[in-house]
């Protein structure tokens, strides 16, 4: 099943014999994380929707195996309508990620002001002028890409987006965008940096995660263990 993972194809590619374990435990990971804490519902991006799926196949295996109707939670994906997968800044067939070698394919949550500016003004487009029917979209992947994440910070629709940059420059779209993001993210990042500054604080929030998850968790695998037989 593992295998037959989408992002195990793409990020395996041809070297499925050279690639990381990694990628075989990262969604078994993720779905024993959603099933032992008892999630019903796991907000995730579009790429992800597959890694949820097999996690309702092991919940199901699991209660039909061993015959325990509802013991592990079927649960349900929620998926933004519009915008569930952010591009790269770099192209805009591939998924923005933080494995990239490229940090100018990204907007971190550390990122600062000048960063994000400067990320948005490199950011690639195309020669041609901002469109100015949602149509053209459909081959004009950067455009959307950028229009795409302008939307969904201004609580916008696509098409009222293309509406209000239509036939400008591009140079005056990214400047409204960079605003946009710049308002949303700095303060996530000045905050990120204080609380890296202090340790003892952070140490403390570990701890205490570490019980409150120990106390739900132990219990699970306590009476998982007793109905396989262990």
């Amino acid at each position: 099943m593992l295998n037959r993972m989408t992002q195990f194809k793409d990020k395996a590619g041809k070297n499925s014999e050279n690639v990381s374990v990694g990628l075989f435990s990262y969604p078994t990971l993720m779905a024993a994380d959603i099933l032992i804490y008892l999630a019903t519902h796991v907000p995730v991006g579009d790429d992800q929707k597959q890694h949820l799926e097999l996690t309702r196949d092991i919940a199901q295996k699991f209660n039909n195996d061993f015959k325990v109707n509802d013991f592990f939670k079927i649960p349900e994906p929620l998926i933004q309508k519009e915008f569930s997968r952010i591009m790269s800044l770099k192209d805009g067939l591939k998924k923005m990620s933080k494995s990239e070698i490229s940090d100018f394919s990204r907007i971190n949550l550390t990122d600062d002001k000048d960063e994000i500016i400067n990320k948005i003004k490199k950011a690639k487009t195309d020669p041609l002028p901002m469109p100015k029917k949602i149509e053209e979209l459909d081959t004009r992947y950067e455009a959307k890409n950028l229009l795409g994440i302008y939307s969904s910070l201004t609580n916008s629709t696509l098409h009222n987006s293309v509406k209000k940059f239509e036939g400008k420059n591009f140079s005056e779209f990214k400047d409204q965008l960079a605003k946009e993001l710049v308002d949303k993210i700095e303060p996530i990042s000045k905050e990120i940096k204080k609380l890296l500054g202090d340790k003892n604080y952070l140490d403390k929030i570990l701890l205490d995660g570490v019980e409150k998850a120990d106390l739900i968790a132990s219990k699970k695998i306590k009476r998982i263990k007793e109905i396989v037989g262990f």
